[in-house]
């Protein structure tokens, strides 16, 4: 999710270089987007694994 984030950070980069200023602000924004999810997602990620911690290790 976060390459996505930045694949849009870039098209809307190159659309601003070329003066198109409604395509490089919803870029802007679904890049903010993804990223905003991105960062929520990894913290309740890590959330969980604090909660759950580290299994036994399997049996042989």
């Amino acid at each position: 999710m976060l390459r996505w984030a930045v694949t849009f950070l870039i098209i809307a980069m190159i659309a601003a270089v070329f003066g198109f200023g409604g395509i490089a602000a919803t870029a802007v924004d679904i890049a903010k987007l993804l990223f905003f999810v991105f960062i929520v997602l990894f913290v309740l990620a890590l959330i969980a694994h604090l909660i759950t911690g580290r299994g036994a290790p399997p049996a042989p």
